[in-house]
């Protein structure tokens, strides 16, 4: 294949990608991409023409029982499916996974409530990709500390949390603790103290949570293992103990349990059993890599509504 071909293949996908994933009109892609309307729409031709684009038409009548039916009956969550190539690198499954979370989120969160925020690297990502939605009285509370030995993680955490609050036009409030404490007994103490209850009645009080699951084989790595957050004593008991992933820095097996994982006792993040009180639960998911730690967080109850790209989505209702 000649170079020039090369590039025109490379265009051509551009745009499908914009168009058929995204659904960027003709017009953006061609001002965005520096190119007429009608460039775009001969690279859209080609795509289809050549394979990089197919188009199909699922019928009900043909799949009576869809994929969101499926995980539905078998975990009793809502599914919203972001439809990816089954080649897409794991980055572009997780700018698609993203862009499909920010307009379930736009649907979910209104005025007057507290929407809980785990960080991490799936979230970061989706508050790149949130579309403006004012509203009014709503506020923005971080469930996890970000602090580490290396930094207090404010920075990182509070980027994030001023995405969202752009975004809806809301409060936000940070947690300015580690995200594991040395020593349970001081964060028992530090629970205890008149300037935490803040921090911690918003959180006893949240009508939804936002979050993803970590897991340490994930092909984008989970920010709480890539972050330096864990020492290695603290991988092996993970390992020992049979965790498959976490929910805002909390840990739990493949069952969904989490009773006796020592590390919890440290953690910063809200017990498991207080996370699945919250009304709306909104994991959002990317990767195949991450297909263990979305089964123990559905069998924890942790989830209401699971955003997560169709390949994986496939694999779970499997």
């Amino acid at each position: 294949m000649s170079d020039e071909l090369r590039r025109h293949d490379e265009r051509a996908l551009a745009a499908a990608t914009a168009h058929y994933l995204h659904g960027e009109t003709m017009e953006s892609i061609g001002a965005r991409l520096g190119m007429s309307r009608s460039t775009v729409s001969r690279l859209l031709k080609h795509a289809r023409e050549t394979g990089l684009v197919e188009i199909r038409v699922r019928s009900p009548r043909d799949a009576p029982e869809g994929l969101a039916d499926t995980l539905r009956l078998r975990y009793g969550v809502t599914t919203h499916t972001a439809l990816v190539r089954e080649d897409a690198s794991e980055v572009e499954r997780l700018d698609i996974v993203a862009a499909t979370a920010a307009d379930v989120l736009a649907t979910h969160i209104g005025s007057h409530m507290t929407v809980g925020l785990a960080w991490g690297s799936t979230i970061a990502a989706v508050s790149r990709r949130l579309v403006p939605k004012p509203t009014t009285g709503t506020r923005f509370v971080q469930l996890n500390g970000s602090g580490d030995t290396r930094t207090t993680g404010l920075g990182y955490a509070s980027e994030l949390l001023r995405r969202f609050g752009r975004a809806f036009t809301a409060q936000v409030q940070q947690f300015p603790v580690p995200a594991f404490f040395d020593d349970p007994a001081t964060k028992t103490a530090l629970w205890r103290e008149r300037s935490m209850h803040r921090i911690l009645d918003a959180q006893a009080s949240m009508d939804a949570v936002v979050f993803s699951v970590g897991a340490s084989g994930s092909s984008v790595p989970s920010h709480v293992y890539a972050g330096g957050y864990l020492e290695p004593a603290d991988l092996a008991e993970l390992d020992r103990e049979r965790v498959v992933g976490d929910v805002a820095t909390v840990f739990y097996r493949a069952d969904g349990s989490s009773a006796d994982i020592a590390l919890n006792a440290r953690a910063s993040g809200p017990a498991l059993a207080d996370l699945a009180r919250v009304p709306r639960r909104i994991c959002i998911v990317s990767g195949d890599g991450k297909l263990d730690s979305v089964r123990g967080a559905l069998a924890a109850g942790l989830v209401t509504d699971l955003v997560i790209d169709e390949p994986s989505a496939r694999a779970l209702a499997g």
